[in-house]
C-alpha cells in the first residue's frame, strides 16, 4: 500500500513541500492526456488510497472528494490531441505533468513523478516505477487523473456517440477502432494513434 516514505524522505533533505504527480490516458486513440499533482501532509490518512488502476471505479469517484478536501494542494492539467500529436505522448505527459505542477496553489519545492523519466521540471524531481502503489501523494494524483479523464470521456461521448468513448474511455478496443473506421476520426483523435486506419485501406 502506498506510504509516505518517499515523501518524508525527501523532506528530512530539506524540502518542505513534496508534491506527487501521475497522469491519465497515455494509451487512448482519442482525447488528452491527463495529469495531477497534489501534496499530501504526510500526518494525513486516507483510507483505501491505493493506485487507482486497483479501485474500482465507484471507489475512485469517492477518493476524488476525500482527495481534494484532505489535500494541502493539488492541481489538474492536461495536454491536448493536437499537442500529443505535435510532441509525441512521452513529452504531451511531460507536460501536462509540469503543468499540474506549475498550477499547484501552493508551490511545491519537490516532486515524485510516477514511471522513469522526467523532464523539463523547474523544481527537482524523483522519477519512481510504479510510484502509485509505493507513493501515497503520486497514488492521490492517479486517482485525481483518472477520474478527471473518465467524466471527460463521458462528456466527450455525447459530443460523438458514434464512437462508444464512455465505454471503453477511448482505449484502443476492437469497438472503437471499427467505430473510427466506419465514421472516420474525430475532432478529439490523435492523429498518431490511428495507424491502423492506413492498413485498412
Amino acid at each position: 500500500m502506498p506510504n509516505y516514505d518517499y515523501e518524508l524522505k525527501h523532506i528530512a533533505e530539506g524540502y518542505s513541500a513534496v508534491c506527487g504527480c501521475d497522469e491519465a490516458g497515455r494509451g487512448p486513440l482519442s482525447g488528452p492526456v491527463v495529469a495531477a499533482a497534489v501534496i499530501l501532509s504526510t500526518d494525513t490518512e486516507i483510507e483505501g488510497l491505493n493506485d487507482s488502476k486497483k479501485l474500482t471505479e465507484k471507489k475512485r469517484e469517492k477518493l476524488f472528494d476525500i482527495i481534494k478536501e484532505k489535500a494541502v494542494a493539488y492541481a489538474i492539467a492536461e495536454a491536448s490531441p493536437a499537442e500529443i500529436d505535435e510532441i509525441n505522448i512521452l513529452n504531451a505527459s511531460m507536460l501536462a505533468m509540469r503543468r499540474a505542477v506549475e498550477a499547484l496553489p501552493h508551490p511545491a519545492d519537490f516532486a515524485l513523478i510516477d514511471g522513469n523519466c522526467s523532464r523539463g521540471f523547474d523544481i527537482p524531481t524523483e522519477t519512481v516505477v510504479g510510484g502509485d502503489a509505493k507513493s501515497a501523494s503520486i497514488a492521490a494524483a492517479s486517482i485525481l487523473a483518472k477520474v478527471t479523464r473518465d467524466r471527460l470521456c463521458a462528456e466527450q461521448d455525447k459530443l460523438y456517440p458514434e464512437y462508444g468513448i464512455a465505454k471503453h474511455k477511448g482505449y484502443p478496443t476492437k469497438e472503437h477502432m471499427a467505430a473510427v473506421r466506419e465514421h472516420g476520426p474525430s475532432p478529439i483523435h490523435r492523429r498518431t494513434f490511428l495507424k491502423f486506419l492506413e492498413k485498412s485501406e
